[in-house]
């Protein structure tokens, strides 16, 4: 063979494989006929690369299917138990991660909250966290097939953490540090792309092509599905809308800029707003929204004023948002979600007083289904994508 029939034999075996492998995992159980007739491959391609894919422990074999007449074939599902990913959703007041199998499924989660951490401090936490979902994981043919982080900042191509405001940081450095540390692939992503991901992936997105997905928590980050791919822009710097004016001359943001949406509609700007209240908290140690949510729920209607104030706001800017893009959904997900209760009403009601009304027609809007997840399980599944697409390419020889 010359050299470029060999190389083109490798990539449409690899390709290939990608095919079978989709085909199984989203099928399963599913007969080697079924896979051949649905892919258009050949049945002795088929049964190759099938045996290869048994090789790696990525599917297995079950007990004979539905006959259609003659023997009944040996069903092929996923091996979701091959592997496991770990997922991170690194807040400024918080940390989630969680321990996923190759589908998704959550094994094992750890959330720690905390205030005003320094690089370092933030750093023990996220290794504090890691090493308790690796001692978590089952044993598996491939162990932990990496890690992902979701930041609140902008992420550069390589995963260098160029800026995250409410962080302090400024060009970190972060992935090459938990590779040194762990010796495991490292995936660092903005937190509001894994957190659409996530949600396209596995929650109230699933059924849509142009999402906006909108990361409300101490800042506000935006996720955007476009055509049903997450959109990163040319340098993977799409999505800062909560740095959007919204308010001209307005307050002065850590990102420099004046009048940002995140100054008026974040979790941030509804504690500001609070400590400036004569708010009875005699029973909480600190205005945050966990308290804020106690006395809203109790009746204390200064604070529901403010989470309505606070959705007014972020309806705002969604306005803005659905005027550029005219999505099919857009879901508010992260920690004000947990406010949907307050939020809801004025949101809908900014919206549907301001949005041109072309593009109210077939919108929806939604609070994340994934609770606070969304993020972790983007960026495990972003991990889980990349384990999947080396392996082939890894063992696509021939």
């Amino acid at each position: 063979m010359e050299a470029n029939q060999t190389w083109n034999h490798h990539v449409v075996k690899k390709g290939n494989k990608s095919l079978v492998l989709d085909k199984i995992k989203n099928n399963s159980p599913i007969s080697r006929a079924s896979v051949a007739s649905q892919t258009g491959l050949n049945k002795g391609t088929v049964s190759s690369l099938v045996n290869d894919l048994l090789e790696e422990h990525l599917i297995y074999e079950s007990g004979p299917g539905e006959s259609s007449g003659g023997r009944r074939p040996v069903m092929l599902l996923f091996n979701e138990k091959a592997g496991y990913s770990i997922g991170i959703d690194l807040g400024v007041n918080y940390l989630l991660g969680v321990l996923t199998d190759l589908k998704g499924n959550i094994y094992e989660e750890k959330e720690i909250t905390f205030k005003n951490l320094s690089y370092k401090e933030m750093e023990e936490q996220l290794f504090n966290a890691i090493d308790f979902l690796i001692s978590s994981a089952p044993s598996s043919p491939h162990g932990i097939i990496g890690i992902g982080v979701g930041v609140p900042g902008i992420v550069d191509k390589n995963g260098n953490v160029l800026l995250a405001p409410n962080l302090n940081w400024k060009n970190v450095n972060l992935k090459a540090t938990l590779h040194t540390k762990y010796n495991l692939p490292i995936i660092i992503e903005n937190e509001a792309n894994a957190g659409a991901y996530g949600e396209k992936e596995f929650g109230a997105g699933k059924d849509f092509d142009n999402v906006i997905y909108v990361s409300a928590g101490v800042g506000i980050g935006v996720g955007l599905i476009l055509n049903g791919s997450l959109y990163k822009g040319s340098n993977g710097f799409s999505g800062e809308l909560g740095h959007m004016t919204i308010q001209a001359n307005g307050s002065r943001c850590r990102c420099g800029n004046e009048g940002c949406w995140e100054l008026y509609a974040s979790e941030q700007a509804l504690i500001h707003k609070a400590e400036t209240l004569d708010i009875p908290l005699s029973t909480y140690k600190e205005v945050d929204l966990e308290s804020l949510l106690i006395l809203a729920e109790n009746g204390n209607k200064d604070v529901i004023t403010l989470f309505e104030q606070t959705g007014d706001y972020l309806g705002i800017g969604i306005n803005n948002i659905i005027n550029i893009f005219n999505p099919q959904q857009v879901i508010i997900g992260n920690r004000l979600a947990f406010s949907k209760k307050w939020l809801e009403e004025p949101l809908n009601n900014r919206i549907a007083s301001q949005a041109l009304w072309f593009q109210q027609n077939d919108l929806q809007i939604d609070f994340s289904e994934l609770s606070t997840r969304s993020t972790a399980l983007g960026v495990a599944a972003f991990s889980i994508e990349s384990f999947l697409s080396d392996s082939i390419q890894q063992n696509g020889d021939f």
